[in-house]
């Protein structure tokens, strides 16, 4: 459920009426077990007084390293890391962030719906506000804000003006007016998920043109094994946890400045792409949501068996 509150709310109200809600909603559903599970710790003030069975922290990015991360949020982090009893994280290099922090942390990297981004593959009718724009298309799909390298881009449309860069997604905390500008640039805005194979399977190539900075540190991102189910061949800064295991294997290129980018998109565009899509549906043959969440509900059930085992062990 997503609670929807009034305009105007200060912060300590906001945190007073979700503290409401929540108990209305376990008044409600009477729950014998249960499970508070964080995706941040800004849940924490309207949830600490909870006593569920277990407390999950899926800790997917390093929040407080964002642009405008809210006042308070390390403090918050490490309360909720000492209250909880089991921590994922979305990357490697989060891991190796995190891992003297918490004695029971598991690493789970961004899967990915293959079918859904397959479907790019087999599809021929460009979206209305795609259809003109001439070939080779250069694409890029996400949020686009302060982990951008917006040189990059610009770069990239001057050296090759006659490449066309297709950019989706909405723009968050940054001016839209700072946007490199070019004739050969195409802002195309936010599209949700079910029309995102649609406008895949018109590029030629994907390109992710992440700044280096504190806010992409330690990003494992969800497009990287997204472009890869669409059959799109992909140029992406270093980003460590593309790096490896994308770049290592092959399945992606690594590139860090315009030039650079340039030199791997001119590769990418006249490469066979047969090899490179078999090692490709390889390693995607081992990544899917459902095992993902398989693999969470294995340590899930450790933690609660080892609850179960402390409080017989008590009550002998």
């Amino acid at each position: 459920m997503t609670p929807v509150l009034p305009e105007g709310l200060s912060p300590d109200e906001i945190s007073n009426a979700q503290h409401r809600v929540v108990n209305e909603l376990l008044a409600e559903v009477r729950p014998s077990r249960w499970v508070s599970w964080y995706y941040t710790p800004m849940a924490l003030p309207f949830t600490r007084h909870l006593s569920p069975n277990l407390r999950v922290y899926d800790n997917m990015d390093e929040l407080s390293a964002f642009a405008g991360a809210p006042q308070g949020i390390l403090d918050l982090e490490r309360e909720l890391m000492a209250k909880c009893d089991l921590m994922f994280v979305g990357g490697q290099s989060l891991y190796e962030s995190k891992r003297q922090r918490h004695d029971n942390i598991h690493v789970f990297p961004s899967s990915v719906d293959t079918a859904h981004f397959r479907s790019a593959r087999d599809r021929g009718v460009d979206p209305d506000d795609q259809r003109e724009i001439p070939h080779p298309r250069i694409g890029f799909f996400g949020v686009i804000d302060e982990r951008m390298n917006m040189d990059i881009v610009a770069g990239i449309s001057a050296l090759r003006p006659q490449w066309q860069l297709v950019m989706i997604g909405p723009t968050a905390k940054i001016n839209p007016e700072s946007l490199p500008r070019a004739e050969n640039i195409h802002w195309l805005g936010c599209k949700n998920y079910q029309e995102l194979p649609n406008y895949l399977s018109g590029w030629d190539v994907g390109i992710m043109p992440f700044a280096l900075n504190e806010a992409t540190r330690f990003i494992s991102p969800t497009k990287t094994p997204e472009f890869l189910a669409a059959g799109v061949p992909v140029v992406s800064t270093p980003i460590t946890d593309v790096v490896n295991p994308y770049g290592a294997a092959g399945h992606v290129e690594i590139a860090s400045s315009a030039e650079d980018f340039v030199a791997k998109i001119d590769l990418l565009l006249s490469r066979p792409k047969a090899h490179w899509l078999s090692s490709v549906d390889a390693h995607l043959a081992e990544m899917s949501w459902d095992q993902t969440w398989a693999r969470m509900m294995l340590h899930i059930a450790s933690v609660g068996a080892e609850s179960k085992s402390a409080r017989e062990g008590q009550l002998v």
